[in-house]
């Protein structure tokens, strides 16, 4: 989980890139953020962006702002938020998963007086909501893992014959718990990690040989099918410039 304050002086509207987590984001500020979820829905006060979204921005009006926003594995987010295919690739209500418990997060977080004491109400919410019977199967789990590790760089029937399944098995349980298909779910690990490597100034033929792209070409083409942008863009996007800032590496950690 990370903080995050500013204010600004223009209207603030940022593309939100794809990444490899379930986000959720408590507004706690003066001045409202609104996150559109690119087919004309909007989300406000407490919102959840599941894997993958396609063109959701967030923006809200000049001022000073304040958000806390919670990154969760896949695999963790099927048992605290009760839910999975439905966030492969869309933008809710965080009070469509939480109903009223929401709300009564986001007040505690607006009353409390540090980031610190913001970050343990999160963490208590989180454990509060955590339901060990809609914990995902140990072969999902282990297929998640391996996809991670190998940088989306791994075949689906090598994962399937390690996990102990058969493909199709492998392919629903994995989708219906995630909320991606294994094949997606490492072509999103392998453009999260080539997008923070064009953040990080390397040049996109580099970044395509180093990261199972076929060619250069074929970087451009998943940039712009998951993030809507030029692999040029993506490499100054503000979404991308915070994450070395607000997520610790490998690990992610608490940032104000």
């Amino acid at each position: 989980m990370a903080g995050f304050s500013d204010r600004a002086n223009d209207l603030v509207d940022i593309a939100l890139v794809p990444h490899p987590a379930v986000t959720v984001i408590f507004d706690l500020g003066d001045t409202p953020i609104v996150v559109d979820d690119g087919c004309g829905q909007q989300q406000r006060e407490r919102v959840v962006a599941g894997l993958a979204p396609s063109g959701a921005r967030g923006r809200g009006l000049a001022g000073s702002f304040e958000c806390l926003q919670v990154r969760l594995s896949p695999v963790v987010a099927h048992a605290v938020l009760g839910a999975s295919s439905e966030l492969g690739g869309t933008v809710v209500a965080l009070d469509d998963l939480w109903g009223r418990d929401a709300v009564r997060t986001q007040e505690q977080l607006r009353a409390a007086e540090s980031w610190d004491d913001r970050f343990a109400i999160m963490e208590a919410a989180l454990a509060r909501r955590h339901d060990a019977v809609r914990a995902v199967d140990p072969e999902v789990t282990f297929s998640w893992g391996q996809i991670v590790a190998s940088r989306g760089q791994i075949r689906v029937e090598r994962l399937a014959a390690e996990a102990g399944w058969s493909r199709k098995r492998l392919w629903s349980r994995f989708r219906s718990q995630i909320g991606l298909t294994p094949k997606r779910a490492a072509q999103l690990i392998r453009f999260d990690h080539a997008a923070h490597r064009l953040a990080a100034g390397h040049s996109a033929a580099l970044v395509a040989a180093d990261s199972g792209y076929v060619d250069q070409s074929h970087l451009h083409r998943d940039v712009m099918a998951f993030a809507g942008i030029t692999p040029t863009a993506i490499a100054v996007t503000p979404f991308l410039a915070v994450d070395d800032v607000a997520w610790a590496a490998p690990d992610y950690g608490s940032r104000t």
